[in-house]
């Protein structure tokens, strides 16, 4: 009886998608984007919208992707935020962020108002902004279709609303790589007016090819303030360490799922059956799925529990696998079932300072999370990259070590985890010193894109009352907050010996 009437439901909902099931959702999507900051710039000539008066706060919205227990996206905010507060001050600044679930984010962004945001986010977006002084795009994936292109859509959609209404649209250290030739028309149409801080050269090539002028920065996550290494140890040892052993930390992902794609079909068949419930992102948007995903993913996840296991062999080793998101549970999972034994630390459990605090207890990692790298570099975790897209070779590039970035299709996948885990180690000294300074340079980068933040508000409203002696790009290091003091000494360090 079950099983007629899942066939039954299933001929329903086939049925009821088969006159739109030709409808590219994604482009819809677009379309509809479009069509909201074209309103917006026809609105903006009759009935303008709220400028920024002096005497008031400056009113901008944080474009993410928060509230998906992103460690990366999340601690890439966090540090910019303390930023802006130093920069413009408290009394002077109102921030807002777009969470996906604000039940997630719960506790973040000190001082921050949370907005949801809707799955179908264009007219949200334009009334949202209309009541906005500018727009920061701060997402680290920012132009690309990698992962979603419903989410580059977003970031294009904030920031073309916000140019349209000749407000502050500033795109602050974000990534482009490979676009879907829908999405670069989009991103070239309506970010030429944004200001783009990128955060490699890759990307300022990667828009320049689209007619648009970026300039060159970094990444933001790089003065983020994680838990005491006290909570670290005790997160450990509550998954069996010993206090003892050296730490590898193992970042694995589900490499082959994405992108995120709408499909109305398999929405229809997921909300009248549950049909391609493994496969489900939310509403109508799908992981890529299937024999061949699953096959690609097995010998991923063998590469990596095989090299380590090889590399650990005769060492006084334990293992964790860190989901930097939460859906890299699964992953981890595995590659301890495939290693039989380790902890699972995942962070639908632990938040981002708690996360960082263990992953910068290690004396080596595996990583297929770009910020899992970039976090733990401060700690000068001897690191190898194994990755599916651009960042973390752009990010070994940066750090003079483009041979420690891996792929996670490599069929000899567990030699070459092994092999770089053996050289990091053996050449521990000269890694560490690529890591520290590539740390360093960037932390200063960080603070010259401060300096240039305060040049375009400046410039959108020259009564701004900034402190004086902000907006020197020649002195970076005063547009950046305190450091810690692990942080301070390291950067004192270099810059003495530079």
């Amino acid at each position: 009886m079950k099983r007629n009437l899942q066939g039954f439901l299933r001929k329903v909902a086939n049925k009821a998608v088969d006159q739109v099931k030709e409808i590219d959702t994604d482009k819809g999507l677009m379309l509809a984007m479009a069509a909201g900051i074209e309103t917006a710039r026809a609105r903006q000539k009759w009935d303008p919208s709220p400028t920024w008066s002096p005497g008031e706060p400056l009113r901008l919205l944080l474009a993410g992707y928060t509230g998906s227990r992103n460690t990366g996206a999340d601690v890439r905010v966090e540090a910019m935020i303390r930023q802006f507060r130093f920069l413009f001050g408290d009394d002077n600044l109102e921030l807002s962020i777009l969470t996906n679930d604000p039940q997630l984010t719960r506790g973040y962004f000190r001082t921050v108002e949370q907005l949801e945001l809707p799955k179908i986010f264009p007219k949200f977006m334009v009334q949202t902004i209309r009541e906005q002084h500018g727009v920061i795009a701060c997402e680290g994936s920012m132009f690309k279709s990698k992962f979603a292109n419903a989410l580059s859509t977003m970031m294009v959609g904030a920031l073309g609303t916000a140019a349209a209404e000749d407000k502050l649209s500033i795109a602050y250290g974000g990534e482009a790589g490979g676009m879907d030739s829908a999405l670069e028309s989009l991103v070239s149409r309506y970010c030429k007016d944004a200001q783009v801080i990128a955060r490699n050269q890759n990307s300022l090539e990667v828009l320049g090819d689209l007619g648009i002028t970026a300039e060159l920065g970094t990444d933001t996550a790089w003065t983020f303030e994680p838990a005491p290494p006290s909570v670290g140890e005790a997160i450990l040892k509550e998954h069996g360490w010993n206090g003892v052993s050296d730490v590898l930390v193992v970042c694995p992902i589900n490499a082959f799922w994405w992108p995120v794609r709408p499909d109305l079909q398999k929405g229809a068949l997921h909300a009248l059956t549950g049909a391609h419930e493994r496969d489900h992102y939310a509403s109508v948007y799908f992981h890529h799925g299937g024999p061949e995903v699953d096959r690609k993913q097995a010998q991923y996840i063998d590469g990596l529990a095989d090299g380590a296991a090889a590399f650990a062999a005769g060492r006084d080793v334990f293992v964790a696998a860190v989901g930097m998101e939460q859906l890299d549970r699964s992953a981890c999972q595995a590659l301890v079932d495939r290693l039989g034994g380790g902890a699972v630390i995942v962070s639908d459990t632990y938040d981002q300072y708690e996360m960082v605090s263990v992953i910068r207890l290690a004396k080596w990692m595996v990583s297929s999370r770009y910020h899992a790298l970039v976090t733990s570099m401060p700690g000068g975790v001897l690191s190898v990259g194994v990755t599916m897209d651009e960042r973390i070779p752009n990010l070994m590039a940066d750090r003079g070590q483009p041979e420690l970035a891996l792929r996670v299709d490599d069929p000899n996948l567990a030699d070459a985890v092994t092999q770089a885990l053996r050289h990091v180690d053996s050449h521990a000294a000269e890694i560490r010193l690529g890591i520290e300074r590539t740390t360093v340079d960037c932390i200063e980068t960080m603070g010259w894109m401060g300096a240039r933040l305060v040049q375009m508000v400046r410039a959108a409203h020259p009564e701004f009352p900034f402190r004086d002696g902000l907006g020197d790009t020649e002195k970076p290091w005063a547009h950046l907050p305190p450091l810690s003091p692990d942080l301070a000494a390291l950067v004192d360090r270099h810059r003495k010996t530079a």
